[in-house]
């Protein structure tokens, strides 16, 4: 059950979040921070002034991992000079001319490690973000950049900095152009506006958790970047609130007719007096749609799927963030987890023992 009472009670919270959860979501810009710091130590961009590589190899390892090398992919194509390729271990063809990108927080992911020492013994360039002690460090030790941690978090939180260390990676090859300094300070504002003393009604993170309380959330988006934004909600989300959402590019949630309909009904009021256990309002739904990319495509998305789904919550950054496409994208990611732990901590799901005490009066 929800004690939505919690997200306005800040002592109540601070004394709930005993895992530091909270301030470990706000310690994202310094995440950024921290990381584009080691990157200057280690002459990072130096040692990749390569010429345009063969092709970039984003390695998609379990854990916010995966999320961040989608949004990666997401943000480099269609524009990407060359090809990039997700794998869940380096492949077979790489050689000399390609980059490597892999981010962990597995210190013994015996898998990836060995993959990783494949590539770098067969001469390729090899970036990695993960903890400096265990095999994945030590596979690419003297054949590779390691961006270790400086800002300790929990695994789950480290979204920043695996995203930081692939921005940084694709900057230094020329291609991308992202102001990781700009998006440090975009985060820090974000995380701000997100405080937990800050009441639901101005707090973006707390309105958010109340709005997907006690519903299945359905993220939708308008542009392959917000779904990858969507499917790290969605991660944080099953991580924090044991909440399961749908994740899909908006044409093919449309193709789905049963699930459709369901959206195009599902924010009705609920009946106050029915079991919350039985029929399909135990399952009612919640819409949003997001678009992080601007243009008239996505313009006209957005107004073909207003109309269809008047209901739905429209999700738009770029109405509220004057930044691009990469900090807009990663603001939206850290105020999905920040709404996530929220909405865990006042569904009992995490915090203290597992479970939020209620208010007493």
């Amino acid at each position: 059950m929800l004690d939505d009472s919690l997200l306005d009670d800040p002592a109540r919270l601070a004394e709930a979040d005993r895992g530091g959860l909270l301030r470990a979501a706000a310690m994202a810009g310094a995440q950024v921070r921290a990381t584009a710091e080691a990157a200057a130590e280690l002459e990072l961009s130096e040692r990749l002034d390569l010429g345009r590589p063969r092709s970039l190899v984003l390695i998609d390892r379990p854990g916010v991992s995966r999320t961040v090398t989608r949004l990666l992919a997401s943000l480099l194509t269609p524009s990407c000079p060359v090809p990039v390729v997700m794998a869940e271990s380096v492949p077979a063809w790489i050689g000399a001319l390609d980059v490597v990108f892999a981010h962990t927080d597995d210190p013994g992911d015996r898998e990836l490690a060995a993959s990783l020492e494949r590539a770098a013994r067969f001469g390729a360039s090899v970036v990695l973000s993960a903890p400096e002690d265990g095999p994945v460090a030590a596979s690419v030790a003297g054949k590779g950049v390691l961006l270790a941690p400086r800002v300790p978090v929990p695994p789950e939180m480290a979204f920043p900095r695996g995203l930081a260390a692939g921005l940084l990676t694709a900057n230094a090859l020329g291609l991308l152009v992202a102001d990781v300094q700009a998006l440090a300070d975009q985060l820090d504002l974000e995380a701000e506006k997100d405080y937990l003393a800050r009441e639901s009604f101005a707090n973006p993170a707390k309105a958010l958790a109340l709005r997907m309380a006690e519903r299945v959330p359905l993220l939708w988006g308008l542009d392959p970047v917000a779904v990858a934004v969507g499917e790290h909600a969605a991660h944080a989300f099953a991580a924090h609130a044991a909440v399961v959402c749908d994740v899909e590019d908006y044409r093919q949630a449309m193709a789905r007719p049963a699930l459709w309909r369901a959206a195009q009904s599902g924010d009705r009021e609920r009946d106050i007096f029915a079991d919350p256990g039985d029929g399909p309002e135990a399952l009612a739904k919640r819409v949003l749609v997001m678009s992080v990319r601007t243009g008239p495509a996505t313009e006209a998305a957005r107004y073909q799927v207003g109309d269809l789904l008047p209901g739905a919550d429209l999700v738009v950054p770029a109405e509220e963030i004057e930044a691009d496409e990469v900090i807009r994208a990663a603001v939206l990611a850290l105020r999905f987890e920040l709404a996530a732990v929220y909405l865990g901590l006042a569904a009992g799901s995490i915090g203290g023992a597992g479970r939020y005490e209620p208010a007493t009066v």
